[in-house]
């Protein structure tokens, strides 16, 4: 065959073309069950971390199957469904469902014989999606601790919210006011306690510069949470 042909060029094209095409498949192919693995790895290490677990991520499977003691499929009227999975639950996919076909996810942990009670969130910020997980105590009204991530928010400003100093200002925080009523906890410039000496106050404060990104912290809390409050109240009259 001429290899100065057109029909030569063509060939040698489709041959290489689908050459790279088989390899790229395969190559994806193999990777799956790694990215799956690694995905499943974080996730695991953020809900460590919302009880002070710090891991790394090859570590966090083993120390999940240590800490957490029961992982449970709830819906909206505090009932739980055995047959949905809880860890499998696409946060992201289910807050699109209605209200009354979603259901919430909740991990329960034991760390030195304390038990948490661990939530998942998901909201909005000023550029994109922002989420994390909360983690109450026994109470079921006192933070333990947070972590959060974003998707899109401005560095220095709303992309604080995964900066510890931020995370840390919501331990012991207040899910509900003195008067035992939901109101979650607030984000907000307003706040009188920049030191969050008052863990009654059900506020932290704010990070300059960022007011949508922390009204999104806010509402992303209280939304999400509202949705347990009568699973809590089932127990608490066990």
């Amino acid at each position: 065959m001429n290899r100065d042909s057109n029909r030569h060029t063509y060939i040698f094209a489709g041959v290489m073309v689908i050459a790279i095409a088989f390899v790229l498949s395969f190559t994806s192919e193999s990777l799956k069950n790694l990215k799956a693995d690694n995905i499943k790895k974080e996730k695991m290490q953020n809900i460590l971390s919302a009880v002070g677990i710090n891991v790394t991520r090859d570590q966090s499977g083993d120390l999940y199957n240590q800490y957490i003691i029961d992982e449970l499929s709830l819906t909206n009227i505090g009932e739980i469904d055995t047959t949905v999975s809880a860890f499998n639950i696409n946060l992201a996919l289910e807050i699109k469902k209605d209200i009354n076909t979603q259901r919430f996810p909740l991990y329960i942990a034991n760390v030195d014989d304390n038990r948490y009670y661990i939530i998942p969130l998901r909201g909005n910020g000023l550029w994109n999606a922002i989420w994390g997980y909360i983690a109450l105590k026994g109470d079921r009204n006192t933070i333990k601790g947070v972590s959060f991530d974003h998707q899109a928010e401005t560095a220095g400003l709303g992309a604080e919210i995964t900066e510890d100093w931020f995370m840390n200002s919501f331990i012991d925080e207040k899910i509900l006011n003195n008067d035992g009523e939901f109101v979650g906890v607030g984000v907000t410039k307003t706040n009188n306690d920049p030191e969050n000496t008052d863990k009654d106050d059900n506020e932290v404060d704010a990070i300059s510069g960022a007011t949508i990104t922390g009204d999104g912290v806010s509402d992303m809390i209280k939304e999400r949470l509202e949705n347990y409050l009568q699973f809590f109240n089932n127990i608490a009259n066990e």
